[in-house]
């Protein structure tokens, strides 16, 4: 049964995209079956894993959703689509906005990515959900419908002012939904080697390194970001880059949690 892990923070920037992308695409290195999901109406990791133009696709997550809610059955592989290092993907685009706003007069609203999921977990070892930059319905759903989250932060203060209430909405869900929610750990992304970068992660570390799992920093690197371009993985773009072997050990890490 697949292990389903959002990774979530309501602020933009601070590399979502990019860490689901990889982390699905070494876990499919380490031979096992995982499945992303672009959960963001940005399509932003639709376009990094070199499915360009998001909004003229026909079958996207939306129309998951809207056929999950109105309980319409779908063909096995409805939408999903195979990128060539071995992941699978579920595409977003912007009518996923319009399902955010649809979903609001749906009953048991919330659980209808989880619904659809469910039919999922038999055919993946992990699903990854990248939740779009906000605390709203979607990400709801997307906190609902996973047994963990991964949680990006930049290496700047203001990305660390909103892991309190983050923080509290997941205990949220967890209270009213999904009692078994776990959070693996926090993930301090494009991490430069400047002064004001080692005291801010000296910050996060005392403020929530008791409690949760800080992992090791994933560092600024200028091929990462060009990987978003190509449409591949810096496996590929750059296999023996520090990047590389950072996403390589959180991968690691991440798959030794779940089992």
């Amino acid at each position: 049964m697949a292990r389903v892990i959002a990774c979530i923070n309501q602020k933009g920037g601070v590399a979502k995209t990019t860490t689901t992308m990889h982390l699905g695409i070494g876990m499919a290195r380490a031979g096992k079956k995982a499945l992303l999901i672009d959960f963001d109406p940005q399509g932003s990791l639709t376009d990094c894993m070199g499915f360009p133009e998001p909004d003229e696709m026909e079958e996207t997550v939306a129309d998951v959703l809207l056929n999950t809610v109105n309980e319409i059955s779908m063909e096995k592989g409805f939408a999903i689509l195979r990128h060539g290092e071995g992941v699978d993907v579920l595409p977003a685009n912007i009518e996923l906005s319009g399902v955010e706003v649809s979903l609001v007069n749906v009953m048991c609203r919330e659980a209808a990515l989880k619904n659809y999921i469910a039919g999922l977990r038999g055919s993946y070892d992990y699903i990854l959900i990248d939740c779009m930059p906000s605390l709203g319905i979607l990400t709801v759903n997307a906190l609902a419908a996973a047994d963990s989250v991964i949680i990006p932060v930049k290496a700047e203060k203001p990305s660390m002012r909103g892991l309190q209430q983050l923080l509290r909405t997941i205990g949220k869900v967890r209270r009213s939904m999904n009692p078994d929610l776990q959070i693996e750990g926090i993930l301090p992304a494009m991490v430069g080697r400047t002064n004001y970068n080692r005291d801010v992660l000296r910050a996060l570390g005392e403020a929530y390194g008791s409690p949760l799992k800080i992992f090791d920093s994933i560092p600024l690197a200028v091929r990462v970001a060009e990987t978003a371009v190509e449409g591949r993985s810096i496996y590929l773009r750059d296999r023996n880059s520090s990047a590389a072997k950072a996403y390589e050990k959180l991968t690691r890490e991440v798959m030794g949690y779940g089992g």
